[in-house]
């Protein structure tokens, strides 16, 4: 097949079209190499979504924080925290904390 039947065919006269071959290496650069090219793109698209995972997350904890400083603005709440998380006690006051066997760290044999 030499270069003139090559030239005869239509696809071939289609593809050496200078604005087909413009458009083509422009889609190529975009889609590859251009500093706002597609891969960029799909990147930016998947640090958006992890982003928005963490917003959701981080909505849900300001919701519980706001829980509980509702409950700290009560007294009540506030000493059973402090008693209960601090040990801390009132005046003349004893505090014995039970732990059950299960509950103890075992002492490796040395």
């Amino acid at each position: 097949m030499g270069l003139k039947a090559l030239r005869q065919k239509k696809w071939f006269k289609v593809m050496t079209n200078t604005y087909v071959l413009v458009l083509t290496i422009f889609v190529i650069w975009m889609a590859f190499f251009d500093t706002n090219s597609l891969l960029i793109h799909m990147e930016l698209r998947n640090e958006i979504k992890k982003l928005e995972k963490q917003k959701d997350f981080l909505k849900g904890e300001i919701e519980k924080d706001r829980e509980v400083l509702k409950k700290m603005s009560d007294e009540k709440e506030l000493e059973k925290l402090a008693r209960e998380k601090y040990y801390m006690k009132k005046d003349k006051e004893e505090i014995f904390l039970i732990e059950y066997e299960d509950s103890l760290k075992q002492k490796q044999d040395e």
